[in-house]
């Protein structure tokens, strides 16, 4: 029986309470739904659920994707609408699942609420940054299980621009400004161009990216989106902007050239491991390998949204994804360690 796409659209879930409460999924605790004390496997190495050989995802009969904001939230359910169907046929074809699994793409307003959605059982698997991955998994909130690549490569870069008429001209003139960044848990709009503006430009960055940036020597303001940041360089609300280069390099936002017109990159860092793809450690063994083959045994038409053609507006961002784990985003956790920042950022 192929399994039924269900978009839910969650504008303003600033919170795991206000994700959680729109998916309707699991137990109170976000745990699966067994007759077992909490072992989920049967003696056989078959998991424990209603039916003893079916995949229950969380115990709701839905396959739960957490989406996070970096593309325009009025894309993402054009963008993800085949993906979202095959996941949902390919478990139903490959595996014994509960009678109507359906699969429900959800959208969160930041990474803190769709990772710790993960840790609650009541996202499934979710695309995010790197940062926030890394996060998830020291917190136990999260697993990475595949690495994403897009515009021609494994790796991507982080920028922070200024407008082609300013006087900065180094990360040492920060001082005093307003800088927009993505998000607190953005990997290349916020993580990296922190511990630059920290380690090259020599500012006091407060308790950035945790907390609102009051005792930095600029003023921070968190967008909500890399083009979102863009967009406020743009319009002359902030005197720098941190995000992601795929802003500059491609059409997402502006074009190559709208963004030459308005915008000088004024640092940029490299090699930044590609967003991974998570799932949530509630799941059973079964069920994060046939998340994972999902992806992995996928035709290329998955990537190329609504309209099922290569190369139009709704093409995902990723065109293909390989397997990883925490040591691919090694060093990604390594600046969040240099910063100083640890769990405390999720409360």
């Amino acid at each position: 029986m192929a399994g039924r796409r269900k978009f839910l659209t969650l504008a303003g879930a600033t919170s795991i309470a206000g994700l959680a409460g729109c998916t309707g999924g699991g137990d109170e605790d976000g745990d699966e739904t067994t007759e077992s004390d909490g072992d989920d496997m049967t003696d056989s190495g078959d998991q424990t659920t209603d039916s003893a050989d079916e995949l229950a995802f969380g115990g709701d009969g839905t396959i739960d994707v957490g989406i996070s904001p970096s593309v325009p939230q009025e894309d993402l359910e054009v963008q993800y609408a085949p993906l979202l169907d095959h996941i949902g046929t390919y478990a139903t074809e490959n595996y014994e699942t509960s009678d109507g699994l359906e699969v429900s793409g959800n959208i969160g307003s930041n990474y803190s609420a769709v990772i710790q959605s993960l840790g609650q059982g009541t996202t499934d698997v979710a695309e995010t940054g790197p940062f926030a991955a890394g996060l998830g998994v020291m917190t136990g909130n999260a697993e990475i299980i595949l690495q994403r690549y897009g515009y021609g490569s494994w790796e991507y870069s982080s920028i922070i621009a200024v407008s082609n008429d300013s006087d900065i001209t180094e990360l040492s003139d920060l001082s005093g400004k307003t800088v927009a960044f993505s998000d607190q848990l953005s990997t290349s709009g916020a993580l990296y161009p922190l511990y630059s503006m920290s380690a090259d430009g020599g500012l006091d960055i407060g308790e950035l990216p945790d907390g609102n940036g009051s005792q930095a020597e600029f003023d921070a303001r968190f967008a909500g989106g890399h083009v979102s940041s863009y967009t406020l360089l743009e319009q002359g609300q902030v005197d720098a902007a941190a995000m992601g280069g795929f802003v500059r390099d491609t059409s997402t936002g502006p074009s190559p050239d709208e963004f030459q017109e308005v915008a000088t990159t004024l640092h940029e860092d490299t090699g930044l491991p590609r967003a991974p793809i998570v799932v949530s450690p509630e799941l059973s063994e079964e069920e994060k390998t046939a998340i994972q083959n999902a992806f992995l045994e996928g035709p290329d038409s998955i990537y190329h949204g609504q309209d099922g053609e290569e190369g139009t507006d709704d093409d995902l961002w990723f065109s293909d994804v390989r397997e990883a784990g925490q040591e691919e985003y090694q060093s990604v956790i390594d600046v969040a360690d240099e910063l100083g920042v640890g769990t405390d950022i999720f409360e």
